[in-house]
């Protein structure tokens, strides 16, 4: 082993679900310059609670305070992996790695930000190696629910890393592309220093079925439906979307494409060669009225019932050119991804009430996970061997499942760590161990711009407390009140609480009465004795904290 360091630093996906965003650090013996790889760089979509936020994603502080990053490795094309970034593009000039869907997804979403022309981007396929610093890198065919994915081998002067991705181990898949179990048992004859593998399934005993053990499922719900087939799915699974295709052609129905990205992610298939499609497979949807529906097999997004996807217009009777008919089926061909439970069955109570046949996860056999389970995870333990192992992608209790089933199949129990966001795993030629963690954590992005978690803070408040908005006005000099003041309410006074709001003027005019005349002259004193003594009125009075949001004016 080689004098220096590796440090292995999560930046995200580590104790949640999304956000990966994995640094590899190599420092050399004697203070030379440090080098430093990231696999993957995503995004994550807010949860209920954060307000106003269109998206989530990784602090870049880390990099700011210590740049030597050469390049950003992607393993596939998911949201959750590829989606900050643009973000990281805008603070950084890196160049980047990927197979050639996960890049023609990448390409069209720098295109939208105006970044394409001046990011360097490399094309790896399968069993291809390259160096980046003193990385030399590998990638791996793995199978997961969407195209072109890939494990690494991350050769580093101290050992080779092993970084799954994204994984599940399927046998029989859609494109023929198998998981290469030969490839990481050779890997693992030479000798692995550290496994980073994908914890997302540990809970689930078992292996996963294949994705073409929907084949007869699908193909009997299309066969019986009296009118049209509507299949909910994600906009990247191409398998999925190849199998209803080529199912919906051999039983005489064509196909329409409702949705824009959907549309795009197919258009990017075509072009890569990994959804092969006859010239008359798809047709215009503007001409549905056309053909009799039982010719008919709409693919549509919308499966998490997101209010503006194609699915949800649809079952709101609120898309131009798609009406559902009683006798109609629909198929929401994915996973309930966690907190989308509500809004998806109140999709499914709006599809009901349009006397459509539903099909979903819950009641029928329409869809597959992407995700090892637990045989598939002892399977890449023991084929890789690795003298460490990091769990990776995952909430925390996955973790630690994960890093139990570790030493099961015979990893040392000394050598397994837990690592959450921002925790370092360091290894030199004496060992690993953990060290101080670096700054780690999210930034929430609303419209074009990342906000604080001060702000995110605020809004929360607001949310539960509400708002009052103070509006006076002083005289300039003397700092008497000349109008108001007045008190707006919103979520937490209404025109109703007539007493309330009248003994709150009160105490502003209280409190202006006693402040001394230079203070009352002072805007900012003034706002801040209001904020102050409208806090402790509607605290004493009521138990509730509300924003307070003072305005003041000189006359």
């Amino acid at each position: 082993m080689s004098e220096g360091q590796l440090r292995i630093i999560p930046l995200g996906g580590l104790g949640e679900i999304g956000l990966n965003f994995m640094l590899i650090e190599y420092r050399p013996a004697g203070g030379g310059r440090p080098s430093a790889i990231a696999v993957d760089c995503g995004l994550m979509f807010p949860e209920q609670e954060m307000l106003g936020i269109d998206v989530v994603i990784p602090d870049f502080s880390y990099l700011h305070q210590h740049y030597h990053l050469q390049a950003v490795i992607f393993t596939h094309g998911h949201e959750d992996h590829i989606g900050a970034l643009p973000y990281l593009l805008q603070e950084f000039d890196v160049p980047i790695y990927g197979t050639p869907f996960t890049l023609g997804l990448i390409r069209d979403k720098l295109a939208e930000r105006g970044l394409l022309e001046q990011t360097t981007i490399h094309e790896f396929r399968a069993r291809q190696e390259w160096q980046v610093g003193p990385f030399h890198i590998e990638g791996i065919p793995v199978t997961h629910s969407i195209v072109d994915a890939s494990a690494l081998a991350i050769t580093t002067p101290l050992g080779t890393i092993i970084h799954t991705g994204d994984f599940k181990i399927d046998h029989t898949p859609i494109d023929d592309r198998q998981t290469d179990l030969a490839r990481l048992a050779e890997w693992g004859e030479r000798g692995v220093l550290l496994l980073l593998a994908d914890s997302t399934n540990v809970e689930r005993p078992g292996s996963n079925p294949s994705e073409r053990s929907l084949t007869r499922p699908l193909e009997d719900i299309i066969a019986q439906s009296q009118g049209k087939v509507l299949v909910a799915t994600f906009a990247s699974h191409i398998h999925r979307i190849r199998q209803v295709i080529d199912l919906s052609v051999k039983q005489g129905r064509a196909v329409g494409v409702v949705g824009k990205r959907l549309v795009g992610n197919i258009g990017i298939a075509q072009d890569t060669g990994h959804l092969p499609l006859g010239s008359d497979s798809l047709i215009d949807i503007g001409r549905l009225a056309e053909r009799d529906p039982q010719t008919v097999t709409l693919l549509t997004t919308g499966s998490q019932g997101e209010p503006m996807s194609a699915l949800s217009r649809i079952a709101a009777d609120a898309h131009p050119q798609v009406r559902l008919a009683a006798g109609d089926t629909v198929v929401l061909s994915s996973r309930v991804i966690p907190g989308n439970e509500r809004t998806i069955a109140r999709l499914l109570d709006h599809l009901s009430r349009r006397g459509a046949d539903l099909f979903y996860e819950a009641i029928s056999c329409v869809h597959v996970s992407g995700h090892a389970c637990q045989d598939e995870l002892r399977l890449m333990l023991n084929l890789v061997r690795p003298r460490y192992f990091v769990p990776i992608h995952g909430e925390y209790r996955h973790l630690v499942r994960h890093a139990a089933l570790a030493r099961q199949v015979g990893v040392e129990p000394d050598q397994v760590f837990l690592l959450e966001n921002g925790q370092v795993l360091e290894i030199d030629r004496e060992g690993a161990f953990q060290t101080d963690p670096v700054q780690a954590g999210r930034v929430f992005v609303d419209g074009l711009a990342g906000i604080e978690e001060e702000l995110m803070r605020d809004r929360r408040h607001m949310a539960s407390d509400g708002i009052v908005v103070a509006i006076l006005s002083i005289a300039q000099h003397t700092g008497e009140l000349v109008s108001g003041p007045d008190l707006l309410s919103r979520g937490f006074l209404t025109a109703t609480n007539g007493e309330g709001l009248r003994e709150a003027k009160d105490v502003v005019r209280n409190t202006l009465s006693e402040l001394p005349l230079e203070s009352r002259t002072d805007i900012g004193t003034v706002k801040e004795q209001v904020r102050l003594s409208l806090r402790r009125y509607f605290r004493r009075t009521l138990g509730r904290r509300p924003v307070v949001l003072p305005f003041v004016t000189k006359m």
